[in-house]
């Protein structure tokens, strides 16, 4: 793992430095070399388990949406949760996060699944765990990824202002129970899943409701519509 915390982002290598030197990282990075030298295949690619960390520093995380591993299909996962490269079918759950999004904000769904466009701007789409074997859903739980996903919570929630968390589901929302709700937002609703958006995830209005607290607190709104063409993010 030195190779990716090497070229990490620098406002959170630093931010993040005593994790990566603790005894539980060596001990995951060590997980992750075994399990690749038995000749599994582990998603998404090494140079990508902190994709989202690098594409939103942490001077500038505006909202928070928090996954929980990351999808476990050849070629979809790249390190923002619920997002999928360029030319792979949209999930069903990121299929009604579009649902939602058209009904808040009267934006018509895209035609791919690649989020780096609100990552870029702001939105930090964390899984707990970043990494997984192929075919295999939640293979790397309790491997020591969720201590770190709950390091950087805590530096957000110490060390950012006005950032708003969106936690659908109750996975999320225990992950982020201890967020300081009196400097941030938090917006809970049931997970996206086919299984429970009907409980209440349509109709959140989680979009334009951050939105306006951005703005109530003098930070810009999210452009949340997706760009045609995905390479444009």
């Amino acid at each position: 793992m030195s190779e990716q915390v090497v070229a990490l982002e620098e406002s959170w290598r630093g931010a993040l430095a005593a994790e990566f030197d603790s005894h539980y990282m060596q001990q995951l990075n060590a997980f992750l070399v075994a399990e690749k030298q038995s000749g599994k295949r582990i998603f998404p690619k090494g140079t990508e388990y902190f994709r989202a960390l690098d594409l939103t520093p942490l001077a500038d995380v505006k909202v928070v949406i928090l996954g929980q591993d990351p999808y476990h299909g050849l070629g979809q996962a790249h390190g923002l949760c619920f997002s999928v490269r360029p030319g792979v079918r949209i999930p069903p759950s990121l299929v009604n996060i579009y649902k939602e999004m058209q009904s808040d904000l009267g934006i018509a769904p895209a035609r791919h699944g690649f989020l780096e466009h609100w990552a870029r701007q702001g939105v930090l789409l964390l899984n707990s765990v970043l990494t997984v074997e192929e075919a295999q859903a939640a293979s790397h739980k309790n491997r020591g990824w969720e201590r770190f996903t709950d390091a950087v919570i805590r530096k957000v929630n110490d060390e950012c202002d006005a950032v708003v968390f969106i936690l659908w589901g109750s996975y999320a929302q225990r992950k982020a129970a201890f967020v300081d709700t009196s400097r941030h937002f938090v917006l809970k609703a049931p997970h996206p899943s086919p299984l429970s958006a009907h409980n209440g995830f349509f109709g959140c209005k989680h979009f334009s409701r951050a939105n306006a607290f951005l703005q109530s607190r003098g930070r810009g709104p999210v452009d949340w519509q997706l760009p045609a063409n995905p390479q444009d993010a």
